[in-house]
């Protein structure tokens, strides 16, 4: 009776002690894959290229204050800004955007007439006091089954264009692939943004430094991120700034 007893309280020790391992175990992985959430209205100046300021920002296009607000958006499908995998609304800035201009952004796609091809694109002068921006550039992101990061290089090389075409001080850049339900690589896509942008920007240096263009007004590149993205965005970021002044 006693050997019975002395086991199963051996029995009942060891299932504790499994217990409480597996309990921990369980908080600590729920720990490291716990989202990192930054409060929307965080900035942060990320570095500098050429004498631009590279700045990350916790907030929707819909709010960011940039004389040019730059969005990206897949070619249209029904109801693809508002269903799953989109984003929920309190957290797509896409929605937003589309609400403050009064479905415009959907209107013209749907319509046909912003198709939403590989960098296409469409300049929007909002109503005063819908956005917080001047002017609105939408540029398109193709097809969203076959997206691939290193398009946005081209994106952000198109986006610097015509940031410099229209001599704006600062531009706020949106990619909206989060927003629209892809699984993106963040970094990779952030990263890519920037080496584009700087790309075209350098090349209109050259032509300004020739007197073959008008001069250089951008100060500022603002990059928008959710408060889920923001500090892997900005490892992206600051990699291709390291790259870019390293040329």
């Amino acid at each position: 009776m006693q050997k019975s007893i002395s086991k199963y309280i051996s029995w009942s020790k060891t299932m504790f002690t499994a217990l409480i391992l597996t309990t921990s175990t369980t908080t600590f992985i729920s720990a490291q894959t716990a989202e990192t959430k930054t409060a929307i209205g965080t900035t942060k100046i990320w570095g500098n290229v050429d004498g631009v300021s590279v700045v990350g920002l916790v907030q929707g296009p819909s709010a960011a204050v940039a004389d040019l607000q730059i969005a990206c958006v897949f070619e249209y499908t029904d109801g693809d800004i508002f269903n799953p995998p989109a984003l929920p609304k309190e957290l797509n800035g896409m929605v937003h955007l589309d609400d403050a201009l009064k479905g415009a952004v959907t209107e013209v796609r749907k319509t046909g007439k912003f198709k939403g091809h590989a960098l296409e694109t469409l300049l929007i002068a909002p109503p005063k006091g819908s956005l917080s921006s001047k002017k609105l550039l939408l540029i398109g992101l193709g097809n969203r089954n076959s997206f691939d990061a290193e398009l946005m290089k081209e994106i952000g090389s198109v986006a610097m264009r015509e940031a410099l075409k229209l001599q704006v001080k600062t531009v706020s850049f949106a990619s909206d692939i989060k927003d629209a339900g892809i699984d993106s690589p963040t970094a990779l896509v952030a990263e890519n943004v920037v080496l584009g942008a700087f790309d075209a920007y350098r090349t209109q240096t050259y032509l300004n430094a020739q007197h073959l263009s008008d001069k250089i007004k951008l100060q500022k590149l603002i990059l928008l991120a959710g408060p889920s993205f923001f500090t892997v965005a900005g490892g992206g970021i600051q990699e291709a700034i390291s790259k870019l002044n390293t040329k």
